[in-house]
C-alpha cells in the first residue's frame, strides 16, 4: 500500500518520512511489510491510509494536477483538508492516529457490527432502523441504493432481516472494528475536539465539502466543527458528490488505496469523469488523461 509510488517518486517518499516523524511509526515499513494484523488496528490504519493518499496527491501536484474542490469520506475528509491547505500533513497524520484510538476506545466492550444495504432508498433504511429496538442507525449514505447501517450485533441482525424482507437486494456485513459515525462515537468526538483545539487550522484555499452537512466549508471554526461532528454523525457522501457537481466538478480523482469511492461517485454522477489513483500504473494512466481536464479547469479531488 503506497510503497511502489514511494519507491519511484521523491515527493511520495518525503510524505512517508514526514508521517514517520509525526507519529513515531515507520509508515513506509508498515505499509510495505505489515504485518496485516498490525495494519488493521484502527490507530495504524487511519494514518497509513492518509499517508498513502497524500503521497499520491503530492506526486500529482508535482505534475501540475491539483484540485479546485475537495471532499473525502470519513477519514478522507482530513486528506481533503491537507489538499486544501487548511491542515498541515504532519498535524493531520498525528491527529488521525489519535482519532483511530479514540474510536476504538469508544467501542470497547461493545459487541457491534456494520452492514451495507443495497437496493433500498436511504429514507426507508433510516426509518426501518429507527423502528428496531436497541442500538442500530443508518450511518453512511454512500450512493443511490447504498446505505450503511451500524450498531449492536443483535439490533443490526434484526434490521438486516427486516430490510431483506422489505426488498433489499443484499445486506453485506462489513469487516470493521467499531460502529463508525454512530452516536456511540460521541465520547470519541469529544476527545477529538480537545485535540483539534490545539492544532493549527487555517482557511481552506479551495472549498471542502463536509461529510456531516454536504456543504462546502472554508473557515477554521467550520472546519474544526465538521471534523468533530462527523465522527458521531452520518456521512452524507451521495449528497456531497451532488454538491461537488453543483459547484462545477466534472472530473473526480480518488487518491489512495482502493476504488470504493470511484464506484460510489460513478453511481451518483454517471456523467462525470472518474479516476482512481493508488499505484504506479494508475498514476501513469491518470497523468495521461488529466492534463486536458486540468486545462479545462475541471480537475477535482475526492480523497480517501
Amino acid at each position: 500500500m503506497g510503497a511502489e509510488v514511494a519507491a519511484q517518486h521523491p515527493a511520495a517518499r518525503r510524505v512517508f518520512e514526514e508521517a514517520g516523524a509525526a507519529t513515531g511509526v515507520d509508515m513506509l515499513a508498515l505499509c510495505r511489510e505489515g504485518p496485516e494484523e498490525r495494519l488493521r488496528q484502527t490507530e495504524n490504519t487511519q494514518p497509513a491510509i492518509l499517508t498513502c493518499s497524500w503521497a499520491v496527491a503530492s506526486v500529482l501536484a508535482d505534475a501540475g494536477v491539483t484540485p479546485h474542490l475537495a471532499a473525502g469520506l470519513s477519514l478522507g475528509e482530513f486528506t481533503a483538508h491537507v489538499a486544501a491547505g487548511s491542515l498541515r500533513f504532519s498535524d493531520a497524520v498525528a491527529v488521525v492516529r489519535q482519532r483511530g484510538r479514540f474510536m476504538q476506545d469508544a467501542a470497547e466492550g461493545r459487541n457491534t457490527a456494520m452492514a451495507a444495504v443495497l437496493g433500498l432508498d436511504a429514507e426507508r433504511v433510516a426509518a426501518m432502523c429507527n423502528e428496531v429496538p436497541g442500538f442500530v442507525e443508518a450511518t453512511n449514505f454512500n450512493a443511490p441504493g447504498q446505505v450503511v447501517i451500524a450498531g449492536e450485533v443483535g439490533p443490526v441482525a434484526e434490521a438486516t432481516a427486516r430490510l431483506k424482507a422489505a426488498g433489499a437486494r443484499r445486506v453485506i456485513p462489513l469487516a470493521v472494528s467499531a460502529p463508525f459515525h454512530t452516536s456511540l462515537m460521541r465520547p470519541a468526538a469529544a476527545r477529538l475536539e480537545l485535540v483539534l483545539a490545539g492544532v493549527a487550522v487555517v482557511g481552506a484555499r479551495i472549498p471542502v465539502v463536509a461529510n456531516v452537512s454536504a456543504r462546502p466549508v472554508r473557515a477554521p471554526d467550520e472546519i474544526r466543527t465538521s471534523l468533530v461532528e462527523q465522527m458521531a454523525s452520518p456521512v452524507r457522501w451521495e449528497q456531497s458528490v451532488r454538491t461537488l457537481q453543483a459547484l462545477g466538478a466534472t472530473t473526480f480523482v480518488e487518491v489512495g488505496p482502493g476504488t470504493t469511492l470511484a464506484g460510489m461517485i460513478k453511481k451518483t454522477a454517471p456523467s462525470a469523469d472518474v479516476l482512481s489513483v493508488e499505484d504506479q500504473a494508475t498514476l501513469e494512466a491518470a497523468l495521461a488523461r488529466l492534463p486536458a481536464a486540468a486545462a479545462r479547469g475541471a480537475a477535482d479531488g475526492a480523497g480517501r
